[in-house]
């Protein structure tokens, strides 16, 4: 039953949805209604996810509450820049989605950052980034000014 409710759900969110109404001996029943769900293409449905937002970040749990070490170190990275704005995937709730990012990456874990659109990498990658000063960088392409540069700027 909960898998029925979530496809319906996000059927709901994708706006893949006819609404037919139902008809019994001629009459139309405004009370009764059904929704059919055009199967949905995961992959293009990411494609649309991903440059919806400057930042996105597919997740296990969400950035108030991570539900993994590498999840949570991806939200502490972005806050630690001043990122808030960004939308967070949570892959738990969807086993279609958590498979269909991997396959649509190519990158086999979660979590997975993207910037405009473009696959950036994991928690490795995202670390790696700040740990080097690259991340200042790409945020900046964004049009994101990292918090720590006003941090560096406040201590001097």
């Amino acid at each position: 039953m909960n898998t029925l409710i979530r496809s319906t759900a996000r059927c709901l969110r994708s706006r893949a949805v006819t609404y037919l109404p139902r008809q019994t001996d001629g009459l139309l029943w405004s009370n009764a209604a059904r929704f059919l769900c055009a199967p949905g293409n995961v992959q293009k449905d990411l494609g649309e996810m991903v440059k919806k937002d400057k930042v996105v970040v597919f997740i296990k749990g969400t950035p108030e509450q991570p539900m993994c070490g590498f999840s949570n170190a991806v939200v502490q990275i972005l806050r630690m820049h001043g990122v808030d704005d960004y939308a967070a995937y949570n892959v738990l709730e969807d086993q279609e989605l958590r498979q269909g990012v991997k396959d649509f990456s190519n990158w086999p874990t979660i979590p997975q950052v993207y910037f405009n659109g473009e696959f950036v990498g994991g928690c490795d990658i995202l670390l790696q980034m700040h740990q080097n000063g690259d991340l200042v960088e790409e945020l900046k392409k964004l049009g994101i000014s990292s918090a720590l540069l006003d941090t560096k700027k406040d201590s001097k």
